[in-house]
């Protein structure tokens, strides 16, 4: 328990971060938001047809007595806004990063030169930073959708499905965030992905308590514009915590 209160420390002390200098706010929250306008023509449709999806998927309880139609209907509606919620977050992330990567990791530069000495290792221009930024996208939008799927045919069983698959999706979604937002920083101290699985995994509750939060706040409408640049930052001080070097100045 002692990682996930030194996680939840590491989150407030990079919102305090982030939220305390407009430079880093200005840096983080710009492509966040070009990301939100993208995303909001989809939740707008996505609202549109959910109920044409969930009768699109249940023609197996078009004899049932109404009232047994409608629980398969909430059942497989609750499942599929959870799957798509996941796809959703990490993707927007995965989308946000790819489209300001040169900001994000000057943002994570800006952290860690903040706390202390930064380990010697790559510093990379523009055209990499893009490079890098789109290519882990990528692979965390296939980890996302993957992992969407087993959690939407679970969302089939009754209660669990609607209790147990948000919280596995929110759990999922925290720690795959962290992977993302903490690459910057590992990329520097030369963790490659596999690596940075590794790293991550050793202590799972320190990443749960700095990806869950981010995760949960990118559900929320424009919201995510803020949390993306805040678990940046957080993520950025975890990776210090991660390797052993201090994350306070």
């Amino acid at each position: 328990m002692s990682d996930l209160v030194l996680g939840l420390r590491l989150y407030a002390r990079g919102a305090a971060t982030v939220l305390g200098s407009a430079r880093l706010l200005r840096l983080g929250a710009l492509p966040a938001l070009v990301a939100v306008l993208l995303y909001a023509g989809v939740f707008v449709l996505l609202a549109r047809f959910l109920p044409d999806l969930v009768d699109l998927l249940t023609p197996f309880a078009a004899g049932w007595s109404p009232s047994a139609r409608e629980a398969a209907d909430v059942v497989v509606g609750v499942a599929l806004v959870a799957a798509v919620a996941l796809v959703a977050v990490l993707s927007f992330v995965a989308v946000t990063l790819a489209i300001g990567g040169p900001f994000y990791e000057r943002l994570s530069e800006i952290v860690d030169d903040g706390v202390g000495a930064v380990p010697e290792g790559p510093r990379r221009g523009t055209a990499a930073a893009l490079v890098r930024g789109a290519r882990d996208g990528l692979v965390l939008v296939v980890f996302s959708v993957l992992t969407a799927v087993p959690l939407f045919v679970a969302g089939f069983v009754p209660v669990l499905g609607q209790t147990l698959v948000p919280v596995l999706a929110a759990l999922v979604g925290g720690r795959l965030l962290v992977l993302e937002l903490a690459a910057p920083a590992l990329d520097r101290r030369g963790y490659g992905f596999a690596a940075r699985r590794r790293l991550v995994r050793s202590r799972r509750l320190l990443g749960w308590a700095v990806g869950v939060p981010t995760y949960l706040l990118c559900l929320v409408p424009l919201v995510g514009i803020v949390a993306v640049p805040v678990g940046a930052a957080a993520a950025t001080l975890l990776a210090r915590e991660l390797c052993g070097e201090p994350t306070s100045a």
